[in-house]
This record gives C-alpha cells, sequence and structure tokens, in this order.
C-alpha cells in the first residue's frame, strides 16, 4: 500500500496591481493647472512673457493678435501678454492682502458678537448690519477720495467691504461652538476662557472659513478690476488687470483685444479659485472622499 503524497498547496494567481486613480475631477484638475501657471507668472514671469511689459514699441501700436504677440499690442505698442502675465503679481497680491483684512475684520467682529457681552454683542451685531448694507463700490469711491488711487486703498475697500459677510459666518460658528459639548467639558474642568477659545472654540469656528478665504481670492480680483475699470484702481502704466480694462475701454471699438483678453484671464483665474474652494469644502464636510 504506497503513501499517498501530499499535493502541494495551490499557488494564488497573482492579481494585477490597480491603478492609482486621480484625485481630482477634471474641473479641479484644469483649475489646479491654473493657479499652478498663475504661480508660475508671480514667481517667474520671464518664462511665460516673451517681452518686457513696460517696452514701447510705435512701430506696432494696437496691432491685433499674431503669432509675434499672441494677444496683441496696446496704444503705446506693449505686448499685452506681457502685461498680462507681469500684471498676475500685483493682481493676486490685491486679491490676498483683501481677504486678509477682511479675514481679521471678520474674526474681531464675529467673535466680538458671539462672545462677548451683551452690549459688545449688540454693538459688533449693528456694525456688521451697518457695513454689510454699505456698497462696496462708493466705499473704494470714499477711499479714494481720501487716500488716492493705488494698490493699499483696492486692498482695504474690498477688504472692508466683504468682512461683513465673513463676519456673519463667523458669528454663527462661534454661536454653534460656543454650545458644544467639548466647551462644556473643558469649562468643567476649570480651564480659563482664554484657553477655551483658543484650542476649541477658535479652531472649531474658524474651520469653514478656509473655504470662504479661498472662494474669496477670485471674488476679489473681480471687485478690485470693477473698481479699477471706474478708475479707482492702480495708475497706469502699471500692468495690473483691473488697469489693462480700464486703459483699454476707451479703443473696445477699433482693438477688441485690450478688453476680452484681460477680462477672460481674470474670469478663468476667479473660476479656479472658485472650483478648488468648493473642491476643499467638500472634502473638508466628508461628502468627497
Amino acid at each position: 500500500m504506497t503513501a499517498l503524497s501530499p499535493t502541494p498547496a495551490a499557488t494564488a494567481a497573482p492579481t494585477p496591481g490597480r491603478r492609482r486613480r486621480w484625485p481630482f475631477p477634471p474641473s479641479v484638475t484644469a483649475a489646479l493647472v491654473v493657479l499652478v501657471l498663475l504661480l508660475v507668472a508671480v514667481v517667474v514671469p520671464s518664462l511665460l512673457a516673451p517681452y518686457d511689459p513696460l517696452a514701447v514699441n510705435l512701430d506696432a501700436t494696437l496691432t491685433p493678435p499674431t503669432w509675434a504677440h499672441p494677444f496683441g499690442t496696446d496704444l503705446s505698442g506693449r505686448d499685452l501678454l506681457s502685461r498680462i502675465v507681469f500684471g498676475a503679481r500685483q493682481s493676486l497680491a490685491i486679491g490676498f492682502g483683501a481677504v486678509a483684512v477682511a479675514l481679521v475684520l471678520a474674526v474681531l467682529l464675529g467673535v466680538a458678537a458671539g462672545l462677548s457681552g451683551r452690549v459688545a454683542q449688540a454693538l459688533a451685531n449693528r456694525w456688521i448690519d451697518v457695513m454689510f448694507a454699505f456698497p462696496t463700490i462708493l466705499l473704494g469711491l470714499l477711499l479714494t477720495s481720501v487716500f488716492g488711487p493705488g494698490s493699499s486703498t483696492l486692498i482695504f475697500a474690498i477688504g472692508i467691504g466683504i468682512a461683513p459677510g465673513y463676519a456673519r459666518i463667523v458669528r454663527g460658528q462661534v454661536l454653534t461652538v460656543r454650545n458644544a459639548p467639548y466647551v462644556e467639558a473643558a469649562t468643567a474642568l476649570g480651564h480659563s476662557r482664554t484657553r477655551i477659545l483658543l484650542q476649541h472654540i477658535a479652531p472649531n469656528a474658524l474651520r469653514p472659513m478656509i473655504v470662504t478665504a479661498t472662494l474669496g481670492i477670485g471674488q476679489a480680483i473681480i471687485w478690485a478690476s470693477g473698481l479699477a475699470y471706474l478708475g479707482l484702481g492702480v495708475a497706469p502704466p502699471a500692468p495690473e488687470w483691473g488697469a489693462l480694462l480700464d486703459a483699454g475701454r476707451t479703443y473696445i471699438t477699433v482693438a477688441w483685444w485690450l478688453e476680452i483678453f484681460p477680462g477672460l484671464i481674470i474670469v478663468i483665474v476667479a473660476l479656479a479659485f472658485t472650483t478648488v474652494g468648493r473642491h476643499l469644502g467638500a472634502r473638508l464636510e466628508g461628502t468627497i472622499r
């Protein structure tokens, strides 16, 4: 009687490795590409700009788009593409600066309206309501008449103008968080009000402001361009995008590219920030994994 030899264990067939899925949808990918190009234009504009943005060439004034000048030239023969690329730094600085001013004011007003005493809350709430009803354009006119046109005036005019909306968000979050169980537990443990504010209320109440700030950068750039179009922006020959729109409106019937291309870039950049901001908000809320 022969013993049965043990059969070798069947080896599992190797499964092909799964391809890693790209974590962003096509719209967000396109928005990120735009923001990367914008970052390159801010840091190293000479990589994207074919000419000096301030170089005057009177032999090529108001030249329509060609291979040599893809976006055409302005009244002084300056290459419009180069001016848009070099103007990205100033336009983005205005957007970031305005959002920073708005965030500082929003945190101060929102926390005062949500955590202070009854009198301070009433004053903060009334101030938010008054500023919310004050048009940003009128505020820009007021600040321009006092301080003159320029980047700083645009930053403070837009920042003060959009701060009340941010302050309402902060106030609502503070009112919600201050009654959370972990805040009550910290209070029962004898933690100071400052420690509770810095460790528990502020991080949770200000988390939505990350998304709001991302969305606000594109909004601030549009506001700056609108105010500059009314003559309240940066003075020429600065290549700031709103200043380009203001300089080209006189020649819109004979040189359409002076308005179309800067306006198109402003819209694309604003949409890119909005798309990334919405995707970031969905990530933080857990609706997208």
